[in-house]
């Protein structure tokens, strides 16, 4: 059994999802009595953050046509290189398009949106998030390999250093359906389906001039921003930010919505959350049937206070 994981990097660096997955390899690996071997694309970044992680050996494919992403060529390049039975991926936007490529290459079972190691290998029977994250399920996998995709936050970072070594495979994948126009990409801010915690607003906040509390809120707690799908559809926040069934889908250990009702489309995106925190002036909002803890009363008067409160308490 060969326990494979596919260790994602933007532009060269690896970012958490990548730490993440190689993780709960090493859990997987160490059930099974085996070690984990990563694969990542054209990275910068060096190898040794993935042994802190658990993985013994780290394949770097190096391949100039893959310096912008296509899932197809990207999913070529990992079976190129990949032995495993069992294949380890984040449940990113770019992995998740991976992944089931891989596993039709491979006939392989795919299994996505994984929250906790498996109850066993052979049979592969793991839980999994259902229902766009408002029910779980138990998914057993019967083909000779199985691919699953971790859902971000669910197990965590879990340093287990080993010894590892790497090895540089140079291919040449062709990428002819993929061509880029143009490429844009945010910087300074905290990734929204990375993050922690989880500040969020709507069109209860007013107007786009009213964001400045939030974004005070978010930078005094480490937050990334999102906001709500009407939000992002009239231009007052970007639509990056637009957290829901049509935009991210996100799971933060705490998630705080602003003058947001709760729309179903919008409780899709972030049922996953393991704290939830409405405030909301409408104490008939949906959304607080949703939430761990709810606020009824005016933003503009809560989100300032609790400000300060935090400021006080972190000295």
């Amino acid at each position: 059994m060969a326990i494979f994981v596919y260790a994602e990097n933007i532009n060269g660096i690896y970012k958490k999802a990548a730490f993440e997955s190689v993780s709960y390899a090493k859990a997987i690996a160490d059930q099974a009595g085996e070690t984990v071997t990563a694969i990542t694309i054209n990275p910068t970044d060096s190898s040794d953050l993935l042994y802190k992680y658990g993985a013994s050996q780290v394949i770097i494919i190096k391949d100039e046509g893959l310096k912008n992403f296509s899932a197809k060529a990207y999913a070529q390049a990992v079976n190129e290189v990949s032995t495993g039975n069992i294949i380890v991926f984040p449940h990113t936007t770019d992995a998740s398009s991976i992944a089931p490529m891989l596993a039709i290459m491979n006939g392989f079972s795919l299994i996505t949106n994984v929250i906790e190691t498996p109850e066993s290998l052979s049979p592969f029977q793991v839980k999994r998030r259902a229902f766009s994250g408002k029910g779980y399920m138990h998914a057993k996998a019967d083909a000779q390999g199985v691919i699953v995709t971790i859902s971000q936050n669910a197990y965590g970072i879990k340093e287990n250093a080993v010894s590892g070594s790497e090895e540089i495979k140079e291919l040449s994948v062709s990428n002819e359906d993929t061509k880029v126009i143009s490429h844009e990409q945010s910087s300074g801010k905290l990734d929204l389906k990375e993050a922690e915690i989880v500040v969020s607003a709507g069109r209860g906040l007013k107007g786009p001039e009213n964001w400045g509390m939030i974004e005070d809120l978010a930078n005094l707690l480490g937050a990334a921003t999102a906001c709500s799908k009407p939000v992002s559809d009239i231009g007052w926040r970007t639509h990056a930010e637009h957290v829901g069934q049509t935009g991210k889908a996100i799971s933060p250990n705490l998630y705080i919505a602003v003058g947001i009702s709760g729309a179903i489309q919008h409780l899709a995106g972030v049922n996953s959350s393991k704290t939830i925190v409405v405030i909301n002036s409408d104490p008939e909002a949906p959304f607080f049937k949703s939430a761990d803890y709810g606020v009824v009363g005016d933003a503009f008067k809560i989100i300032p206070e609790l400000t300060q409160k935090i400021k006080a308490l972190k000295g």
